[in-house]
């Protein structure tokens, strides 16, 4: 991902402060997801797809290697954050598929979600317990989800997840696109949050 986010971005001929002003990123940030010395955030990715104009799909994988049927093996899920990383932890799916409205990720939140903070961005988040409990956390309410629950909110309501018990919990979460501007003739920088 870290050398996508620099081509396109260099694609659209901005520089590092342009993308931060589109995305309300710190170019700080930016730069440090582009030298591969930090891993963003699902919400902070959708942020860069949405300044950049792009799928969020396509930052994980090549426009030119999206394919019409993807298939992904467990094994094959490929991790997007470190195996040490203490927030949550994500692998990507079907990152080869071709022109989607959602994207999927297997995440492992983890136990103490105090530290992590809300996170909000456009579209909408479909999320489905697998193993283990799990809790959605939002500004006025919390959500206990048990193994073959799920919930489906709008991505703009600031939200965190965490687990519960004592091993991680193991969440399919399927982010879709921003339905809502896709006949908005402003440019993707001035609709975001």
């Amino acid at each position: 991902m870290i050398n996508r986010v620099r081509r396109l971005r260099k694609e659209r001929l901005l520089t590092l402060e342009a993308l931060a002003e589109r995305s309300g990123i710190t170019k700080s940030y930016l730069s440090k997801v582009e030298r591969g010395q930090s891993v963003p955030s699902i919400a902070v990715c959708a942020k860069l797809a949405k300044a950049l104009d792009v799928s969020l799909d396509s930052l994980f994988a090549d426009a030119d290697d999206l394919d019409e049927v993807t298939v992904t093996r467990a094994a094959e899920r490929r991790a997007l954050t470190a195996p040490d990383e203490p927030g949550t932890r994500y692998e990507g799916m079907a990152l080869d598929a071709g022109a989607k409205g959602m994207t999927p990720f297997m995440l492992y939140p983890p136990l103490d979600a105090g530290p992590v903070p809300f996170r909000d961005h456009p579209g909408e988040e479909f999320v489905f317990v697998h193993e283990g409990r799990a809790e959605l956390i939002l500004p006025s309410r919390t959500i206990t989800l048990d193994p073959g629950d799920c919930v489906y909110f709008k991505a703009t309501t600031p939200h965190k997840l965490r687990s519960l018990g004592t091993g991680r919990a193991t969440v399919l979460l399927l982010v879709s696109s921003d339905h809502d501007t896709a006949d908005d003739p402003r440019p993707p920088h001035s609709r975001l949050p």
